[in-house]
């Protein structure tokens, strides 16, 4: 079994969904006492939500290259960057390290490819909704097309004010249905749950088209990479 490495605490909520997750899914496939070989590099969320809300994102790059970088020598085999935001600094940290990054968007965008879907939502943080380091990965690898909300902020703000801190309000978990079923009305065949949280909130039962959880997907793809 190869040594994943995560780059953690973004949300540290989050975060812990995927130590649960990749534990679970090794345990399920190996049985036994089995669990994941992993190494954990968990920064202060703080200072990267004030690079983000700043624009200062060659900053916020940097941060994640140290931590990968600090993942490589700790032994890790691979990195995982623990967020769909932060994957702006994907194409650095490939660069900067000599183990492979497994991209969430690319394991995302094989699931959705597999349900044979062309049209997909996308719900996110706003950064991840607006700018196209995400959106137009997804079409160049795997022929996509992205639909984002009307109420993009709406959703950003959930995120940030309730999520990443472990609140999960019922009242938002009713906007967010509202807006999922939006973007399913406007022709979306499904809808990718692009922030680590937002599995945290919503779930199949709240959509009438399939959801991708990018965090199970994330980890699923660790694993099946750690275990071939």
């Amino acid at each position: 079994m190869k040594t994943i490495g995560l780059i953690g605490g973004m949300s540290w909520e989050s975060t812990a969904h995927y130590y649960g997750l990749l534990n679970q899914l090794v345990k399920n496939r190996l049985g036994g006492y089995h669990s994941a070989k992993l190494l954990l590099y968990s920064i202060d969320f703080d200072e990267l939500a004030r690079l983000q809300s700043q624009e200062k994102w060659q900053e916020a790059t940097e941060m994640m290259v140290d931590a990968a970088r600090r993942l490589e020598r700790g032994g890790a085999d691979c990195v995982l960057i623990c967020a769909n935001t932060m994957h702006i600094a994907a194409e650095a940290v490939e660069k900067s390290v000599g183990v492979p990054l497994l991209h969430i968007a690319d394991a995302t965008g094989r699931c959705i490819v597999a349900r044979g879907l062309e049209r997909v939502g996308l719900l996110g943080t706003a950064f991840t909704m607006e700018r196209e380091f995400y959106k137009s990965r997804l079409h160049q690898k795997f022929g996509l097309n992205i639909m984002v909300p009307e109420q993009r902020k709406l959703v950003h703000d959930i995120i940030f004010r309730e999520l990443v801190h472990g609140v999960v309000n019922p009242e938002s978990k009713a906007k967010l249905r509202e807006v999922i079923a939006a973007l399913a009305a406007a022709g979306a065949e499904g809808i990718i749950l692009g922030c680590t949280e937002l599995m945290m909130i919503v779930d199949q039962s709240d959509s009438p088209v399939p959801l991708f959880d990018t965090t199970t997907i994330h980890s699923q793809a660790a694993v099946e990479w750690a275990l071939a």
